[in-house]
């Protein structure tokens, strides 16, 4: 599958970006963690803001013509709304599974990074493979790769700021392991996606990426 390998490089430096904050959190060994969280936070914000401006431009640009089904206003509401329901049924799925954590003595590690990731992205992964079916590869992969931007350059940032009117703050530092992951993670969809072609080797790499990942998440 050929595909446009702007869009993936774009997406890619997001969550580049996004990984270098966390890193350098991380060996900053919880110096100033707050602090720089909040700069680097404001910082991913911003660059996130002026990719989506360009994302959007570029889709607008790209349209054959004819009006929009929705407005942008009506199109804001919705994803809103969708938005908010989505973090509610996250929050109840979360919950329901705790009995099951302890039954089967497994991990939050392993429940947050498997169990919820495989049916949050659910319908991104369906939509994806859909898409590709259908000769639409550029599509096919900015919904994939996006889903995961959303979450690294979007919503970990808000949280972060969010969290500075509750009583527990967030920051970016995280286990040593979880560091490492998730550097290995935006290098290896830096590599596969860069080159605007997607063969059956590269998937079989990210599955088995997936596996060794579940299977460290598995044993903390």
């Amino acid at each position: 599958m050929r595909f446009s390998p702007r869009l993936p490089n774009d997406t890619a430096t997001l969550l580049l970006v996004a990984t270098f904050i966390i890193v350098l959190v991380g060996l900053g060994k919880g110096r100033h963690a707050k602090t720089i969280s909040i700069i680097g936070a404001g910082a991913i914000l911003i660059m996130y803001g002026a990719w989506l401006l360009q994302y959007l431009r570029s889709e607008q640009a790209g349209k054959r013509g004819g009006k929009p089904r929705v407005t942008v206003a009506t199109a804001v509401a919705l994803l809103a709304a969708a938005g908010t329901a989505a973090a509610f049924v996250s929050d109840w799925f979360v919950h329901s599974l705790q009995p099951t954590i302890h039954t089967l003595h497994i991990s939050k590690a392993f429940a947050g990074l498997v169990i919820v990731a495989i049916a949050g992205n659910a319908v991104e992964n369906v939509v994806g493979i859909v898409l590709a079916a259908r000769g639409r590869p550029e599509l096919a992969i900015s919904v994939v790769k996006n889903s995961v931007s959303q979450i690294a350059a979007f919503l970990y940032p808000v949280l972060v700021l969010v969290s500075l009117a509750t009583a527990t703050t967030l920051t970016f530092a995280l286990a040593p392991v979880y560091i490492g992951a998730l550097f290995g993670t935006a290098v290896i969809i830096w590599q596969i996606t860069g080159d605007g072609e997607a063969t059956v080797f590269e998937g079989i790499a990210l599955v088995a990426a997936f596996v060794i990942l579940a299977t460290v998440a598995g044993f903390q």
